[in-house]
Order: C-alpha cells, then structure tokens, then sequence
C-alpha cells in the first residue's frame, strides 16, 4: 500500500515551517530527504508518523504501519541489548530477534546492559529495535549519527533487505548511503512568512 501525502502544511512550535508537500511513496522504495538544518525534516517525519497532527492537508496509507526512529536510540540501559529487543519484540508481535541482532552484528554484545554500550554501538541497537517491528514504513531521521563507516553499510544493507521485501523508508540524512531510492528537497516548500495586515498586527 503506498504512503501518499497531498498538499501537506506543517508546524513547529505553532509557526508553519512547511506548506504544498506532496508526494508518494511506493512499496519497495526508499526516498530521502534533502535541505538544510532547521527546515522542517524531522517535524514532517513526526507528523507522518502521527506525533503531531498536519496544519492541514492529508496523510493516506500510514495508520499503524509506520516504524519510527528519532534522534533519541530508544533503548532502556539497564536493560541488555538482548532484552531491549525482546521488549520492543514483544510489544510489536515479533517472534525472533535474531535477525535483528544479526543485521547489525549485535550478537556479541546481547548480554551488555545497553547503558554500557559505545555511542555507535547504542545507534545500532536503535536501528535493529526498527526490524523487530515488522512494520512497512520505515521513517529515520538522521540514522546515521554515530555509526563508523562499517555500520552505515550494515544500515544501508538492511535498508535494501526491507526495500527487497516490499517495505518502503523515508530516511532524512545528509550522506549518500548508496540506496537506489528518489529525492525529495523540501527547501522549495518552506512556508511563506505570514503577512502582518497593519501595525497593530505586529503585537498581537
């Protein structure tokens, strides 16, 4: 089922950051998002990925088949890495682990309390909590901070092992990952700063 999103109008804070958006992604593909820092990527990953409700326009295809990975890891570090997977496993019906741990070469550390683990190694725990959730849609907003250049390639592996299986991603980032996936520059749908009518205006 592809995601489509029409004439989508987004804000931060209150204050619209993006406007007009539209686009679709389509089962198997992978799509990524360009521009600079402050723009609006990561408020439009939260709002498609229900946080926070659109300033208007429509969102189709998302409810409950989105899986998504802010900044934060998302991990308990007093819990080991094995069982951070089993929670997230648990909550989402996932009957192995197993895959996840091998993806991103976690088998080794799957007895270390996450709070014990390296920058790099607690970003890769983050991402594999994505692959327990057997959900279609992944949304990453700069995944690969933190991570050597041995892992992005494990990233982008399991990316392409999603795509290969009918999955789709919106992934933020700033580097090149090697994914065969379209991109999409928001800079030209930065909202507009809003007319202020008269004097009075300017205090209200």
């Amino acid at each position: 089922m592809t995601l489509s999103v029409t004439d989508l109008a987004i804000t931060r804070g209150g204050i619209p950051v993006l406007e007009g958006l539209s686009f679709a992604l389509e089962p198997g593909k992978a799509l990524i998002l360009r521009g600079p820092n402050g723009i609006g990527k990561t408020t439009l990953l939260r709002t498609l990925a229900g946080l926070q409700p659109p300033l208007s326009g429509q969102v189709n295809g998302a409810e409950d088949r989105i899986a998504y990975a802010a900044h934060s890891d998302g991990i308990k570090p007093t819990l080991t890495v094995a069982e951070n997977l089993a929670f997230w496993a648990s909550v989402f019906g996932t009957k192995s682990t197993q895959p996840a741990l091998d993806a991103f070469d976690l088998g080794d550390l799957s007895g270390r309390p996450a709070g014990q683990l390296s920058a790099g190694q607690k970003r890769r725990l983050g991402l594999a909590r994505i692959l327990v959730t057997a959900r279609p849609i992944w949304m990453l907003d700069e995944p690969t901070v933190s991570l050597d250049r041995s892992a992005v390639q494990m990233f982008a592996d399991a990316v392409r092992g999603h795509l290969g299986q009918g999955g789709s991603a919106l992934i933020a980032t700033h580097i090149d990952l090697g994914l065969d996936g379209e991109v999409l520059d928001v800079g030209p749908y930065k909202a507009r700063p809003k007319a202020i009518d008269d004097f009075d205006g300017a205090f209200l």
